[in-house]
């Protein structure tokens, strides 16, 4: 039997962020199943509402605001991911737990990286803990269609983080392979085929990759792939030999794909030469991959309808 209004008996999503800390209390490394089932027994959960799925079928409301408990309390530092599926707890998040505050956004709006996070910056210096404040404050006030566009603004948000974690697990070889994909999708270099045959792993110089720039290849594109973690910035010696390597091949145009950041030097090193080098660093990256649906897949379409106006107009 079901339990009557049963959604309103499922904790919210910001409900569930002490829960899901106090499941890593112990400083364990835990993947996501075991974070959900400790959770689940922690809160004494009904089966009724633990079985109750999301209107797509695809997932039960619970695990969804679970893990969207989890990926807001990542942001914030309260609990990292040192691999791909797994959590432990911070010292911010035992703290958080041992100051007995309610922990949901108001309380993670104190931390600079969730407050970048919520504002889709990259550098926190530009935003405040008030203007967060504000935004979050002011979401129900907005019209339904632009409430939905937020929202989707915060699903690609998190969902390029996780392309880049996804990056960042694999081989050096694979993101290679990657970035030659990216140009195929975007409409270089033809088919995949004839990508990958113009395309070598080479020690010469530090190219990573050569692709058609159209599909007759009446010009090519050399590529440099640097697979960094965030803190390592790609600075102008890099920028620097990689137009040196250009210059063993008499190549003119570059593109240098990186997982982390460019430094200012770097940048402007490129618009001082008259090589043309685009820099693509980690946020590009997974834009361009999400927007080029590349790594990624449609999980749920909804579509939206408005009256036809034609259709109600009588002779």
């Amino acid at each position: 039997m079901m339990l009557e209004q049963p959604l309103n008996n499922i904790p919210s999503y910001q409900s569930l962020m002490k829960p899901v800390l106090i499941a890593l209390k112990d400083g364990d490394l835990l993947n996501i199943p075991q974070i959900y089932e400790r959770v689940v027994n922690e809160l004494s959960l009904a089966e009724e509402l633990v079985n109750l799925r999301i209107p797509s079928g695809r997932a039960t409301y619970i695990r969804s605001r679970i893990g969207w408990s989890k990926t807001y309390l990542v942001k914030a530092k309260l609990i990292e991911q040192p691999k791909r599926g797994h959590c432990i707890i911070t010292q911010r998040g035992l703290d958080a737990l041992g100051s007995n505050r309610l922990i949901d956004n108001q309380y993670l709006n104190q931390f600079s990286e969730f407050i970048s996070f919520k504002m889709n910056s990259d550098d926190v210096t530009q935003v405040s803990s008030n203007a967060v404040a504000k935004e979050i404050d002011s979401f129900n006030e907005l019209p339904p269609l632009e409430q939905i566009d937020n929202a989707f603004q915060s699903l690609n948000a998190s969902l390029a983080d996780e392309v880049l974690e996804a990056i960042l697990a694999a081989s050096p070889k694979f993101f290679e392979q990657l970035v030659v994909d990216l140009m195929v999708a975007m409409g270089y270099g033809g088919s995949r085929k004839d990508a990958g045959q113009a395309t070598q792993y080479t020690q010469d110089g530090g190219i990573d990759g050569i692709i058609k720039e159209d599909k007759l290849g009446l010009e090519m594109i050399y590529l440099q792939a640097k697979r960094y973690q965030a803190s390592n910035t790609v600075g102008r010696p890099d920028i620097q030999a990689f137009a040196g390597a250009l210059d063993m091949h008499r190549a003119k145009k570059g593109v240098f794909i990186t997982t982390s950041r460019f430094s200012k030097e770097a940048q402007d090193f490129v618009s001082l030469i008259e090589k043309k080098i685009v820099l693509i660093d980690g946020k590009q990256l997974t834009e361009l991959m999400i927007e080029h649906s590349l790594g990624v897949t449609v999980k749920q379409t909804y579509t939206i309808k408005a009256v036809d106006s034609d259709y109600f107009i009588e002779d």
